[in-house]
Order: C-alpha cells, then structure tokens, then sequence
C-alpha cells in the first residue's frame, strides 16, 4: 500500500515539474517588445551671411631666372678652357669667357684664306690704276687695312656697274665673304657670358671632346625670377599686365617678396581648362627652382558666400536644414580655392551644412548640433 501511495506522489511532481517548465519555454519566446528608435541625424550648421568677398587666385610653382641661357657648341674640338673652370655655381662677368675650344687649326685656314685676298687684290691694283683711276685709292687703303691677325675691314662699294663687274671676275667678292664667314664661326671657339651671371649645370669638362650640337650647360642672371602660374581661364578677364602679387616661400610664410604680372598666356589647356600667367620678381632669399606661393587678387564678388569644398555635390548642390529637415538647393559657384568655394544663390538667414554626414538625401530629418 505505502509502495502504491510513493509511485503515485513521484507521478504528480514529474507532472507539475513538466507544466513549470513549460511555461518557462513558452514565457522565453515572447518577442520582446521594441523600443521606439530615433531616426534623427544631427548635423554641423553654419548661418548664411552673404558679403562682397575678394577673390583670391592662390598657386603654387617654381622660380626660374628670366634671363637663362642653355649652352650649345657650334664648332668641334677639345675644350681647352682653364682647369677648375666651367663648374657649377662659378660666376662669371658679362664678356668673360665661359667656354674655349681649340681652334689652332682653323685659325691658322683663316689666316691663310685672309693672305690669298691680299694676293688678288694686289694683283687687281694695277688695272684699276688704268681702267678705275678714281677707285684706286679706296682699294689701296682697303688692302693696306688687311692684317692677316685681326678681322678684315669693310669692303669699298664699287662706284660703277663696270667696276663691280670687274670686282667680281677677280674673285675679290667670293674670297672676301669666304673670309668674313670663317671669322664668324672662329667666333664660335670662344663662348662669352652674355651677362653677369651663374653657372647652375656645366655638362663638360676642360679637355672633354665637344662636339657640334651638344649642349654644355646653363647659365643664369641670378636676380630677376619668373613664376608660371596656371590659372582658371574664367579668371583671365580679371587680371591685367602690371598688376602686383604677393609671393610668399612654401615653407616659411614670414617672408615675402612682392611680384608683377609681365605676360600673359591666352592659350587655355584642354584638359585642366587653365592658362598660364607670368609673374616677374626679385629680391634677397630668391633662388633658382624654389617653390613659392603666390597671391593674385582678382576681383571682388558681391552678395557671395564661402563653404567648404566638402558640402557640394553634384557640381552645384548643397543642402540647407528647413523645419528639421534636409532641403536640397541649386547655388552657383563662382571660384573655387584650394578648400572652400565662393558661392551665390544661398538667402542670409539659411542654415547650410558645414559637414556633409553620410547617406544624406532630401527629406532626411535632421537635428543641428549645440555644443554642451
């Protein structure tokens, strides 16, 4: 009997057991009740205030001396210029030589060819004392005046047709212009700085073999400087031949030299749309190639507006925030800077983004941003 009344006991625990937790199980899938979410993105504002703004062509680019010469050989021989010279960063006086090529050879031609003008003159002396007596001492002075060391005179004009006719039939006129054509090529032996100056890139050295065309250095007046800047063609029409610039170095704004504009490019490039603008100056700190920025004021736009290059989209789209929400509105750019663009068609008063967030699209309700 007590063995019955057990079993029956250990039944109805395992039965309450099993309906206990079954309505555990089924108390644990209940969807759990979601909290209503917040789909307001906060934003970065700025106020509109439309003023006239000045605008200001920023570039960048670097000096090159204005007056620059690339060195090149006409002649050939060995370079017989001191040893030591014709270094990089030597100076040299207008006049003085930069480059001189054996010439002995050629000279000694030259020479030659000067003493065969002075046979066939003098043998042409005694007809013109008959038949031009009046030339005949213009042509004795010519030929007293021909020094075989030193440039030849300047050749006497025949007085008549009848004494340029005999001129020529004794080969006088063809010998004399075969001289004077090799004085100017021994010219070429000795090259002469054109103007005070430096050597910034020497490509020979004393004893090196120059040949016809090749190039042997260059050299620089180191104190005039021109900067190319390339600038937007739509900004062409401001600028003008005088106007000043302020030039600044890259790496030290401290410093500052003031610029011209001397040429302008009317030739637009295809591709970024720019043309080029020259800016002369000088001063103390100005070196060849250095990079330095300059600050070209344009014009000045009236009822304009600057933002951030970042807040515009499509060209010409910003977003401004109307009753918490984002509302999208067409402005017109008018000069882009290296970071913010001058704009027009933003009303004062209106709150436009300062920071694009992400996904952001019309309509989007947006809270601004206070700071704490």
């Amino acid at each position: 009997m007590k063995r019955k009344i057990i079993i029956i006991a250990a039944s109805a625990l395992i039965l309450f057991g099993g309906f206990t937790v079954s309505n555990i199980l089924k108390e644990s899938k209940k969807v759990p009740v979601k909290k209503k979410a917040n789909n307001t993105t906060t934003v970065f504002v700025e106020t509109v205030k439309n003023a006239t703004l000045p605008i200001k062509l920023t570039t960048t680019g670097s000096l090159e001396a204005k007056n620059r010469v690339e060195i090149y050989a006409e002649v050939q021989g060995v370079m017989t210029s001191p040893v030591g010279s014709f270094k990089e960063g030597s100076s040299y006086k207008k006049g003085s030589t930069l480059v001189s090529i054996e010439s002995d050879v050629y000279s000694a031609g030259l020479m030659s060819q000067k003493s065969s003008l002075q046979n066939l003159v003098t043998s042409a002396l005694a007809d013109i004392r008959l038949d031009y007596p009046s030339a005949f001492k213009k042509w004795n002075d010519f030929l007293s005046q021909i020094d075989i060391t030193k440039p030849l005179p300047q050749l006497p004009e025949a007085e008549s047709d009848k004494e340029k006719m005999f001129i020529t039939g004794r080969n006088i006129y063809s010998t004399y212009y075969n001289v004077r054509n090799m004085e100017l090529t021994l010219a070429k032996y000795n090259i002469a700085a054109p103007f005070d100056g430096v050597l910034v890139e020497a490509l020979v050295t004393p004893g090196s073999l120059i040949r016809t065309g090749q190039k042997l250095g260059t050299f620089i007046q180191p104190t005039i400087y021109e900067i190319e800047a390339p600038v937007s063609s739509s900004m062409i029409n401001f600028l003008k031949i005088g106007q000043k610039v302020a030039v600044t170095p890259t790496t030290n704004n401290n410093q500052e030299w003031e610029g011209e504009i001397t040429r302008i490019n009317r030739l637009v490039n295809s591709e970024t749309q720019t043309t080029n603008v020259f800016i002369q100056l000088k001063g103390e700190g100005l070196e060849e190639g250095m990079f330095v920025k300059t600050n070209i004021m344009a014009t000045e736009m009236e009822n304009a507006y600057e933002l951030s290059r970042s807040v515009i989209f499509d060209t010409d789209q910003v977003f401004v925030v109307q009753d918490s929400l984002l509302v999208q509105k067409t402005i017109e750019p008018i000069y882009y800077n290296e970071k913010t663009v001058v704009v027009r068609g933003l009303e004062d008063g209106e709150r436009t983004l300062s920071k694009l967030p992400s996904g952001a699209y019309s309509g989007m309700k947006v809270g601004i941003y206070t700071p704490q």
